[in-house]
């Protein structure tokens, strides 16, 4: 929210509605199979779930179930209402409806644009409770964005038993590109570098290189493009990162010992002895 990214989604579930179902279908042992059958859903769709866990021994009326389960919609409180008529007779369905109507009755989730989601499996066996996903605005295609959920014994793995705890994980990549597709970055953000050193061959690099350092100790923002490429390929990279300047070093000017400098905002561009580089006014 605080980023800006509006029209996201926060999905919410309960590991133990996933065991009630399994329950119904076999045996809590069934229960890890049915969750990461489920978490393919959005991938390869209703019908490649089933076939996954046909293979896996479930018969038709345990995937009958499995439907009726995939298929419920509706508001919070209708799904609720869903989940209760279809697992609400066993334990673990109780105890987990239980604990979703509590966390779905929260103020504190007031302003949050969360929803019900019994499709969200999370599939990794050591959830003990509540799970979580959030998922990027439908008009950008990226999916998930960060996810996790509560574990009550996974600390044990490490010889530190009985400490719950909740977990999330971020998809800081994601989120980066989901803000940058929306623009979402204020201008300043996007001018970190300074100063591009073109990379024109291992001798050029090396003179560009230490004029970079120098620049850098005159707190300078710069960096040496990682590749000796084609002027096209690194002067789109400058463009991309907002880069306002560029300093080519070539063979010619490795030889005289200049340096040609770039204003890529005015479309300018002058030669000046490489010393005389470290007084210019970027």
């Amino acid at each position: 929210v605080q980023l800006g990214i509006k029209n996201y989604e926060l999905k919410i579930n309960h590991r133990k509605i996933l065991t009630a179902l399994a329950e119904l279908c076999g045996g809590a042992e069934k229960m890890n199979a049915i969750a990461i059958a489920i978490d393919k859903l959005d991938k390869i769709g209703l019908e490649k779930v089933k076939d996954e866990l046909k293979h896996k021994g479930l018969n038709e009326k345990q995937l009958s179930i499995i439907e009726k389960y995939l298929s419920i919609t509706g508001t919070n409180s209708e799904k609720i209402k869903s989940l209760n008529e279809l697992i609400g007779s066993t334990e673990s369905g109780k105890k987990g409806i239980e604990e979703l109507i509590q966390i779905l009755g929260t103020d504190q989730l007031s302003s949050v644009n969360y929803h019900l989601d019994p499709t969200l499996a999370r599939g990794l066996n050591y959830y003990t409770g509540i799970i979580f996903e959030a998922k990027a605005p439908a008009e950008i295609k990226i999916g998930s964005i960060g996810g996790g959920g509560r574990y009550d014994d996974l600390t044990s793995l490490f010889g530190v038993p009985n400490i719950p705890g909740v977990g999330i994980s971020f998809g800081v990549d994601r989120i980066y590109d989901v803000m940058e597709e929306l623009d979402l970055f204020p201008a300043d953000v996007h001018v970190g570098t300074q100063v591009l050193f073109f990379n024109l061959g291992e001798n050029e690099s090396k003179a560009a290189f230490s004029l970079m350092q120098q620049l850098r100790n005159k707190n300078i923002p710069c960096e040496l493009y990682h590749e000796s490429v084609k002027f096209d390929k690194q002067f789109k990279y400058a463009e991309k990162k907002n880069i306002p300047y560029v300093v080519i070093i070539g063979s010619k000017e490795l030889e005289e010992q200049t340096c040609t400098i770039k204003n890529l905002l005015q479309s300018s561009q002058q030669t000046l002895p490489q010393q005389e580089l470290l007084n210019y006014n970027f």
